[in-house]
C-alpha cells in the first residue's frame, strides 16, 4: 500500500483515481500529476515502482497543498468570515446554508434532522 501526503491510498485501484482519496486532489489534478510524472492512465497503483511513488510524493509535496495544510487555510478562512460577523460567517455560525440556497424547505443537511414545533398542527 502506498502512503503519501499521509494518506494510504488503495493498491488496486488506478492511480489517477487513487490520487483523489488525498483531500485537495481531485479527478483533474491527479490527470495532471500522472502527465507530469509520465505516468499512462491505466496504470495501477500496485504496478508503480518504488521510484515513481517517491516521485510522485515528491511532486505533491513541492506543487500543491493538500491535507492538514490545506484543512487549516480552509478553517482558518471560515473562522475569519465568523470574526469579522459577514453575512458569510453569520451563516456559518448558524450552521445554515452560506450560498444563497433556500432554506423555507430543503437545506436538511446543512440544518440537520428536522425538531417538531409544539402546538403546530394542521
Amino acid at each position: 500500500m502506498a502512503r503519501i501526503a499521509g494518506v494510504n491510498i488503495p493498491t488496486n485501484k488506478r492511480v489517477e483515481i487513487a490520487l483523489t482519496y488525498i483531500y485537495g486532489i481531485g479527478r483533474s489534478k491527479a490527470k495532471e500529476i500522472c502527465q507530469k510524472v509520465n505516468l499512462t492512465s491505466d496504470r495501477r497503483v500496485n504496478q508503480l515502482t518504488e521510484a515513481e511513488v517517491i516521485q510522485i510524493r515528491e511532486l505533491i509535496d513541492r506543487q500543491y497543498r493538500v491535507e492538514g495544510d490545506l484543512r487549516r487555510e480552509v478553517a482558518m478562512n471560515i473562522k475569519r468570515l465568523m470574526d469579522l460577523g459577514c453575512y458569510r460567517g453569520l451563516r456559518h455560525r448558524r450552521g445554515l446554508p452560506v450560498r444563497g440556497q433556500r432554506t423555507h424547505t430543503n437545506a436538511r443537511t446543512r440544518k440537520g434532522p428536522a425538531r417538531p414545533i409544539a402546538g403546530k398542527k394542521k
